[in-house]
């Protein structure tokens, strides 16, 4: 699963990712160390003439048909049934994103006190990535959101979490946000992720909290 990330870089570095107007890339945001579900966040998609372009949603996919927010945790969708899951099939096949990020975090049980370790897992040097995600827009509900896709999780991330969020290889963006890339392909795509060159460190325990909001403080045990 993915819970928390981080978007810490200034908006001009995360969005060198993308192929964006200059009047998007001027957006101003603040260092986010502690993104959680149901906040907004910044996606990116394709608008009607096929261009790149920014948008802000919850984080919790609200599906274009449901009556109500869900219950249910909807941050994530699982790659085994995101094309067959009614709350993620129709996002899967028609409105795909990109969300932007630099780090997320893990945890570990403690074996001393029974307490909950968290990891900080990045790119090397902190560099700027994006998960894969899907987008929805519910009219009824006025609600925009979207959800960050997960996979069973491979090196060095299996050594602490069985599961991981697709951080997708920048030169698949294109196929991946096009609507018109055959359903049939998309499962291959996602396969192309950066997954594999993640690095991790422990962070205090003050990110356990969503309402923490500063830089953690690092624990010098790394893997």
């Amino acid at each position: 699963m993915c819970g928390r990330f981080t978007q810490m870089l200034p908006w001009r570095d995360l969005v060198a990712l993308y192929r964006l107007t200059d009047s998007i890339k001027s957006r101003n945001t603040e260092a986010r160390f502690n993104v959680a579900p149901t906040q907004t966040v910044p996606f990116v998609r394709l608008d009607d003439e096929g261009n790149q372009t920014v948008d802000d949603g919850r984080w919790w996919l609200v599906p274009h048909w449901a009556k109500e927010i869900p219950k249910a945790a909807m941050f994530n969708a699982r790659i085994e049934t995101v094309d067959s899951s009614p709350a993620f099939r129709d996002a899967f096949k028609a409105r795909r994103c990109l969300i932007p990020a630099d780090g997320f975090y893990e945890w570990t049980k403690n074996e001393e006190d029974g307490g909950k370790d968290p990891w900080l897992i990045q790119m090397p040097g902190g560099a700027p990535y994006a998960f894969a995600g899907l987008w929805a827009h519910n009219a009824k509900l006025d609600v925009t959101s979207c959800t960050i896709i997960t996979a069973p999780s491979i090196a060095p991330i299996s050594q602490i979490h069985d599961r991981m969020p697709i951080a997708l290889d920048p030169e698949v963006f294109e196929g991946w946000l096009n609507p018109a890339t055959p359903k049939e392909n998309l499962k291959g795509i996602l396969d192309h992720h950066l997954d594999g060159q993640m690095q991790m460190h422990r962070v205090s325990r003050d990110i356990n909290s969503s309402r923490f909001t500063e830089r953690p403080a690092p624990i010098v045990n790394s893997l």
